[in-house]
């Protein structure tokens, strides 16, 4: 999103069982994509938060210690991950067009 940086299938919390930091994070990526960045853009502005939050580059994504695989510039980022910011971005804005579209 090519450094070392490798993603892992993790069990993933639901919305209501998620913690705030990662509820205003996914937000965040929402309210962009709405608005127009790219997923560069996207990725981008994810690490700027991450990073005025105190996390770090880990191999693996660690909540605990603040560490994350994707804390690199989006041009490092797996090929997997960066496809992934494109369809996150793609399905953002799909779904925001369907849903602000007149009956």
């Amino acid at each position: 999103v090519v450094a070392t940086a490798t993603t892992t299938r993790e069990k993933q919390e639901g919305w209501d069982n998620a913690p705030d930091w990662q509820k205003s994070s996914a937000l965040n990526g929402v309210r962009g994509a709405i608005a127009g960045n790219t997923p560069e853009q996207s990725h981008e502005l994810w690490l700027a938060e991450k990073k005025a939050t105190g996390w770090t580059y880990g191999p693996v994504k660690d909540p605990d210690k603040k560490q994350h695989p994707c804390f690199v510039p989006y041009a490092e980022l797996p090929a997997a991950q960066r496809a992934k910011d494109h369809v996150f971005v793609t399905v953002v804005r799909a779904v925001h067009a369907a849903l602000s579209a007149s009956p």
